[in-house]
């Protein structure tokens, strides 16, 4: 999941009391020097209750500066060209879409995070060198606007099948792949229905289609897509990729609650990210950014996670709010690619599937 802004929490943060992280040292312009301040590097989903970054504080005397730059690819991206100079002590938000990118350039440090026996085995990618953390999953999906397809009487797509349809000729907004985490794990989606010989006629078939493809999340979520609250409906796409926790987010503050979220998942679509913290080498406050890893991966930001950034967390005992349940939607088949297949696979897939769509 990483991104990849995968809600609309900045349009309701304020009512919802979500973002309060300038107190905690949020947007800070960078590597800190003060030996109490320790530097989370981010996407831009990253988000926080200031009650629970500030238990981080009383318990280890050290503020959190949070360093957001941009989508989860651009990010990643960013962590690689610095690693000479690390722009802080640990990078959050790099996924099993991203990961071999990141270890492959070496811009994590070892460490086992305090916690890792409550996180399923198969969470942990990295786990012979514990250059990475599992933090929180999630799986990416195509949403759909329920009021666009009940007043137009056409039953919403299931399926990436569906999505070939003339009824949904020009509905679909996605993310680049080349830019987008999202972007990138709905393309391997694709790949883990349609197989290595399968893929690219799809692409080309949806392509036909009308499918529109932004940079980011951002854009395609808050700008394009209709039934986003952030958006206020100016979007004219009904169908966006985005992920299958997005729904409890559009409920998020509303009194009474809906019976249902004023938007939907075509569960058939989608492809499952874990998302992963890890000590940057060549940190400036390795001890802070230790202790910080041991924190994100404590019960009481676990519990945090779900209705801050609208994902799974890692653990397995960390309770789940029953509005991410109630509207959110679980997918116990999601679509996967073994992340050693996506290591070897990825920069020729982009490559191929930029040739394809945006020329």
């Amino acid at each position: 999941m990483s991104t990849t802004r995968r809600t609309t929490v900045v349009a309701l943060a304020v009512a919802a009391g979500l973002t309060a992280l300038a107190a905690c040292g949020s947007g800070g312009g960078g590597k800190s020097t003060d030996p109490k301040t320790v530097t989370l590097v981010s996407h831009d989903s990253f988000n926080a209750s200031k009650s629970v970054l500030e238990e981080f504080t009383k318990q280890t005397g050290y503020k959190v500066n949070v360093l957001k730059g941009g989508d989860a690819g651009k990010a990643v991206n960013q962590a690689i060209l610095s690693k000479e100079n690390p722009q802080g002590d640990v990078f959050f938000g790099i996924d099993n879409t991203l990961l071999s990118r990141g270890l492959k350039a070496g811009i994590f440090s070892p460490y086992q995070a305090k916690g890792l026996e409550s996180v399923p085995e198969e969470l942990q990618l990295d786990k012979a060198e514990h250059r990475v953390t599992p933090v929180d999953y999630g799986d990416t999906c195509v949403n759909y606007d329920r009021a666009y397809f009940a007043e137009h009487k056409i039953a919403p797509p299931r399926t990436f099948d569906d999505l070939l349809k003339p009824e949904y000729k020009g509905l679909l907004v996605t993310e680049n792949s080349a830019t987008s985490s999202p972007g990138l794990a709905f393309q391997l989606g694709t790949i883990a229905k349609y197989g290595e010989s399968g893929w690219q006629d799809y692409w080309k078939k949806l392509k036909a289609n009308g499918v529109e493809v932004v940079d980011g999340w951002e854009q395609a979520y808050n700008e394009r897509f209709s039934g986003s609250a952030a958006g206020k409906g100016k979007g004219d796409k009904p169908l966006v990729v985005s992920y299958a926790s997005s729904p409890p987010v559009e409920v998020l503050g509303k009194k009474p609650e809906p019976k249902e979220a004023p938007t939907g998942v075509a569960t058939g679509t989608c492809f499952r990210q874990t998302e992963f913290a890890g000590l940057l080498k060549g940190a400036g406050n390795e001890k802070g950014g230790k202790a910080l890893l041991d924190f994100l991966l404590s019960k009481k930001f676990q519990e945090d996670v779900p209705l801050q950034m609208f994902v799974n967390p890692a653990r397995t005992d960390a309770k789940v709010p029953e509005l991410f349940t109630k509207y959110g939607e679980k997918i116990d088949k999601p679509g996967t690619v073994a992340p050693e297949v996506i290591t070897e696979n990825r920069e020729k897939w982009i490559k191929q599937w930029s040739s394809l769509v945006l020329k």
